[in-house]
């Protein structure tokens, strides 16, 4: 039974006391990402068509066996609940392309500087070009001009968008890439549209990329290295099935009367890998697909990458590779899960490796590709991936995985219990966590519920290259991480105020200062929906969506937020400059919406651009001027499709 976006929130949903009535449709290789390190060795591809059907073939043979045997075991039960890493015997730096990045405008809060996300805004020369319910619209922004410039619907014209999910969007030079699902069509739906300097668009044509759908409720699916769009998708195999040949990863261009006899497979034989160790198939295979397009060809050229593993997934991508991690969803036996794997995939085209690992990651936030050349993953004991809502329900012991990248070969070694470094295991739920400078942090908060009333919460923080463990007391939970500068804020509530704690990362870490936003509560809860742009060392501004006190976290799937709340960063003292407030007409709530109808990706974002504040808060866009430590609204202009007209103040 195929899962969708809206009967996965719906289980969720339960799980999180969330009472919400959702009424909508269901939801190559990089030139010059240089490898770091050279595997000593690297998963086995098959040598041919042959080769690969006779192992799924043999693959089917072996899930009924033991189908059988689970049959004839009832009452076997399974129960994972610590983390106990495998032992076995004994057995990077970043990416020059993305230091050599642009150091251009950024409106998106991304992981890794140079590797950009699929986002709901973005920007293309003088002009901010926003994804908003199934539509592009873009909207000029230069000199001092803010003026909405064109609109249009963000598929085919010959396509019937519903049953389909418009969710990111990137721009590449004059392309504008919109990236869905469409569960009608079968798969990830890649629209390209040209956009000039005037900020005029124009549709060019459509793609469906054969897949699962890819959503997860702290992921993006897509990323953006120069010219190369890269997607990571799941596949996931029939149980049982001989021939899944008619299941991989293809490619169709759309036209009217399209079928399914047009997609062509974009990963031969010799491009699918395995690893030495065969992954349990009990509940299923998925093949981890990670596909390279050039946006700079005048075709749209794709090639793709693709490991053989257990179902559950968590990705992540830095400047130089995709990493995989796969997990079982569901334990055979009373042991802890200890059949994960983690793959290497090189952006540069060369063979993946792998590394047996055990527990799963919580979501991207979870990784760390770092500088000395190894891998730093957070891991916890009962957690299956990403996918979905799994990030919202990981449970179980908390450990640091840190492995040299020489460490990956074929899939045969296991990280040694000696590069697991257990960790406090926090109280409560919605765990999050981050990576900032040379920290890890994390603790638990409310997540996508209601605001959980307590005053005592506690942030973890750890070098992850070695040292103690610190518990910083807070006197709320942990809802967010982010970065400012080599420092770090924790927004989270108390169950009826906002707060933001500062904590300084230098030889120890230290709570700095905190600032609370009276009755209030988060309004977005994407890691895009935070932005700092700092202004000196230790100086900077950031900006937050927010909404009214005791306000759930799922609701910004159906409600804009109040406004954005600036505060201004000072080595760590964090004050109020004020906000931009949200004032949408009646007209704009008609707008005729046809797909995308609930804003899964959120739908408000701070907007730093050219000394120049913006709020991007629905079909609004307002801008504000700082003077004397506050922010003041200069104008504010609506973009929606009924009514698209400026207000001066």
């Amino acid at each position: 039974m195929k899962a969708t976006k809206l009967s996965v929130l719906s289980l969720v949903a339960t799980a999180l006391i969330i009472s919400a009535a959702i009424s909508c449709a269901p939801r190559s290789h990089v030139a010059g990402a240089d490898r770091a390190v050279a595997p000593k060795k690297t998963l086995r591809p098959f040598r041919s068509e042959l080769e690969l059907k006779g192992y799924f073939r043999d693959l089917a043979e072996k899930q009924k066996r033991e189908w059988a045997k689970r049959r004839r075991m009832s009452g076997a039960s399974s129960n994972a609940t610590a983390l106990e890493p495998m032992v076995a015997a004994d057995s990077g730096d970043v990416s020059k392309s993305a230091e050599r990045a642009k150091e251009e405008d950024s409106v998106t809060n991304t992981q890794h500087a140079g590797v950009d996300e699929g986002g709901i805004v973005k920007l293309h020369g003088d002009h901010l070009v926003v994804l908003r319910r199934g539509r592009l619209f873009t909207v000029a922004i230069g000199g001092d001009e803010l003026k909405p410039v064109s609109a249009v619907d963000a598929f085919a014209p010959d396509i019937d968008p519903r049953s389909t999910w418009y969710d990111e969007m990137l721009v590449s030079q004059d392309t504008v890439v919109v990236v869905g699902y469409s569960y009608e069509r079968g798969g990830t739906e890649i629209g390209l549209f040209d956009i000039d300097r005037a900020g005029s668009l124009k549709y060019r044509s459509t793609y469906h990329l054969r897949s699962n759908d890819y959503y997860s409720s702290r992921n993006y699916s897509s990323r953006l290295i120069g010219s190369k769009l890269i997607f990571y998708t799941p596949l996931h195999l029939p149980t049982g099935q001989e021939d899944v040949s008619a299941s991989f990863p293809a490619l169709r261009k759309w036209h009217k009367g399209a079928n399914a006899s047009e997609f062509q497979r974009i990963v031969s034989a010799t491009r699918v890998y395995r690893a030495e160790r065969e992954p349990r198939a009990t509940y299923g295979l998925a093949l981890h697909t990670v596909t390279v397009c050039d946006l700079a060809r005048a075709d749209f050229a794709c090639e793709a990458t693709a490991v053989v593993g257990a179902p559950g997934r968590v990705f992540y991508v830095s400047p130089e590779s995709v990493y995989v991690w796969v997990a079982e969803w569901m334990s055979e036996t009373a042991k802890p899960r200890q059949s994960s794997m983690v793959y290497r995939m090189p952006l540069d085209g060369s063979a993946p490796s792998a590394l047996g690992v055990s527990g799963s990651p919580v979501d991207q936030f979870s990784f760390l590709e770092s500088g000395d050349k190894h891998l730093n993953v957070l891991v916890r004991s009962d957690a299956a991936g990403d996918g979905m809502w799994r990030a919202e329900v990981a449970e179980g012991e908390v450990a640091l995985l840190r492995v040299p990248l020489a460490s990956f070969s074929d899939g045969v070694d296991y990280a040694p219990a000696s590069s697991y470094r257990p960790l406090p295991k926090p109280q409560g739920y919605t765990f999050q966590n981050r990576f900032v400078g040379d920290y890890l942090l994390y603790g638990t908060g409310s997540g996508w519920g209601a605001p959980e009333k307590s005053n005592r919460g506690v942030v973890f923080a750890l070098r992850w290259a070695g040292g103690a463990t610190a518990g910083l007391p807070l006197a709320h939970g942990v809802d967010r991480i982010e970065a400012m500068g080599s420092d770090a804020v924790v927004v989270g509530t108390d169950g009826k105020d906002l707060h933001f704690t500062g904590v300084r990362l230098g030889a120890y870490p230290i709570i700095a200062s905190s600032y609370v936003r009276k009755d209030a509560t988060q309004g977005e809860l994407r890691s895009q929906g935070f932005f700092y742009k700092p202004d000196g060392a230790d100086a900077g501004v950031l900006g937050l969506p927010v909404r009214g006190a005791g306000r759930p976290g799922y609701e910004h799937l159906f409600d804009g937020s109040a406004s954005i709340l600036f505060l201004r960063n000072d080595s760590l003292r964090l004050s109020e400059l004020g906000e931009l407030d949200a004032r949408p007409d009646k007209s704009s709530a008609d707008d005729a919406c046809r797909a995308s109808c609930v804003d899964w990706y959120g739908n408000a974002r701070p907007l730093f651009l050219r000394g120049r504040v913006f709020a991007l808060l629905g079909y609004e866009i307002v801008e504000g001027a700082l003077a004397d430590n506050r922010i003041r609204e200069t104008r504010r202009v609506s973009y929606a499709p009924r009514r698209m007209q400026t207000s001066e103040r």
